[in-house]
């Protein structure tokens, strides 16, 4: 009876050490995704699959850069999707500004900033407000004064992009009214060439074959875009309105902090390494790596000069 009574509590002894190993297995021990929200191609997918192989490579289990599009201006089912994961480190979110920033305050409540945290921010886009090399104005103040009485074309990529409400806050603030402006679904140099717009606001790497027939009067980025070092950046110009599209690493809120460290150390080492850089160079993309603190407060920050944007739009 006493060894049936031992045999049997070895047996649950060993059983709960089996369960507590299996609890505290080391992350990672199974596929990771990396879920972005947008078709395959843009500057955020070739760098999140650079981070995704780096990341296999590392810990030896499967990644994955999945797309999950759903349009500019939402619903983001991809990053829905991210919202409600487990807080296990298994998916994690390649975001653009608008999911973390914008999601909420169009209506789409899984995305309130409560539920994410940012790993890190890596990329900014190369946009900048161009204009024909021949125009009138050669800055954004000439272009202030040409247009208050003068139409002046616009041409961008959407209402909700973050760089055309950057562009028609400025002109608020600036007291100019565009004369019309439109969407295009390209917005390169025949854009310009054909008189379909007067100023565009577009990527830097979409007018690089003409960038000799072109004058950039603005980028808006974080900081200078070393391919046009002479344009300054929207916060120069009005530091209400300093924000850029980035993109970066979104957990849920919950995700272990040790989970966390082991996605950092991967991505902050594939962004600075030289072919990630290579893209910076050939894009005039801004490519870097802003910790996870920091791109929390920039995210705070964002959110309040998005708020900021919007009553000046009304």
């Amino acid at each position: 009876m006493k060894l049936s009574n031992l045999f049997k509590g070895a047996l649950a002894t060993a059983a709960i050490a089996l369960s507590v190993g299996a609890a505290q297995a080391e992350y990672p021990e199974k596929p990771v995704n990396f879920i972005v929200p947008w078709p395959p191609g843009d500057l955020e997918d070739v760098l999140t699959r650079m981070i995704a192989d780096d990341f296999q490579k590392e810990y030896g289990v499967a990644a994955a850069v999945v797309n999950k599009p759903g349009g500019g201006g939402g619903p983001f089912p991809g990053a829905i999707e991210v919202a409600n994961a487990p807080a296990d480190g298994y998916t994690v979110g390649s975001f653009v500004i608008g999911v973390p920033v914008v999601g909420h305050q169009i209506d789409i409540p899984p995305l309130t900033p409560a539920k994410f945290d940012p790993l890190g921010i890596f990329l900014t886009y190369p946009f900048v407000i161009a204009t024909s090399a021949d125009a009138p104005y050669s800055s954004m103040a000439e272009l202030a004064e040409h247009a208050k009485s003068n139409d002046v074309a616009l041409g961008h990529f959407g209402d909700v992009l973050t760089p055309t409400q950057v562009t028609k806050a400025f002109a608020v603030n600036a007291g100019f009214s565009w004369g019309s402006d439109a969407a295009f679904d390209a917005l390169d140099c025949n854009t310009l060439a054909s008189g379909d717009a007067d100023v565009i606001n577009t990527t830097l790497q979409l007018i690089l074959p003409c960038l000799d027939q072109v004058k950039v009067l603005v980028s808006i980025t974080d900081e200078r875009i070393a391919l046009v070092p002479d344009a300054p950046t929207i916060g120069e110009l009005d530091d209400s309105l300093n924000i850029a599209l980035w993109n970066g690493l979104f957990v849920t809120k919950d995700t272990p902090q040790d989970v966390r460290e082991k996605i950092i150390a991967v991505a902050q080492k594939t962004v600075m390494s030289d072919r990630a850089q290579a893209v910076a160079k050939e894009t005039g993309a801004l490519v870097y790596w802003q910790g996870a603190d920091e791109s929390a407060t920039r995210v705070a920050a964002d959110i309040d000069t998005i708020a900021r944007i919007g009553e000046l739009l009304q």
